[in-house]
């Protein structure tokens, strides 16, 4: 259940960084089955592979130095972002245009970054934390950061209706449920 609380933690980051910025990347691919799906998909791609980069760099980076972690784990991110963009031009062009939208609007996803610190977080607690073990919470969290876009793209329309009060409609109402869901997730545990 840390799994599930951990990912709609990162979730309410996501969309509380992303409503600054007028828009959430899930809920907006949600409303095409294969925009969505390419999304989900590569967002876990780069959880996976970004959490297998932070394997080394928490190896690298003494715990006296770990100001720079931001740094590091940025510049991981950014390297699997270049490489996977080098990667598809090399297989195709055709694919590369079409995939590339999908590469932007993940890798520099909230989820990517926030399950990277929380696998660097969790790994402090135990001395045998190894590689595998971080590969497999960043696949994990990016199965879960997707169902939990699932769960909010479902409730998103009842959110947003004529029934909700203007002033709480929308993305106040999309807080409150996120709550719920949580305390729900939460006790659980």
């Amino acid at each position: 259940m840390f799994f599930v609380s951990e990912l709609i933690a990162l979730l309410c980051v996501n969309l509380i960084f992303t409503q600054a910025l007028g828009t959430s990347t899930l809920l907006v691919a949600a409303r095409n089955k294969t925009n969505f799906v390419a999304i989900a998909a590569t967002i876990t791609v780069f959880t996976t592979f970004g959490t297998m980069g932070a394997f080394f760099i928490d190896k690298i980076v003494p715990s006296e130095r770990d100001y720079w972690l931001l740094i590091c784990y940025v510049a991981v991110i950014a390297v699997i972002y270049i490489a996977s963009l080098f990667i598809l031009n090399l297989i195709s062009k055709k694919f590369f245009e079409k995939c590339k939208l999908y590469i932007h609007l993940s890798a520099f996803n909230c989820a990517v970054l926030g399950s990277v610190f929380t696998v660097h977080n969790k790994s402090l607690g135990y001395d045998d934390f190894g590689f595998g073990d971080y590969a497999f919470f960043g696949f994990q969290s990016g199965i879960g950061f997707v169902l939990a876009a699932l769960i909010l793209m479902a409730a998103n329309k009842n959110l947003n209706s004529s029934k909700v009060p203007a002033s709480f409609r929308g993305f106040p109402a999309m807080l409150v449920y996120i709550g719920i869901i949580s305390m729900a997730v939460y006790s659980l545990k």
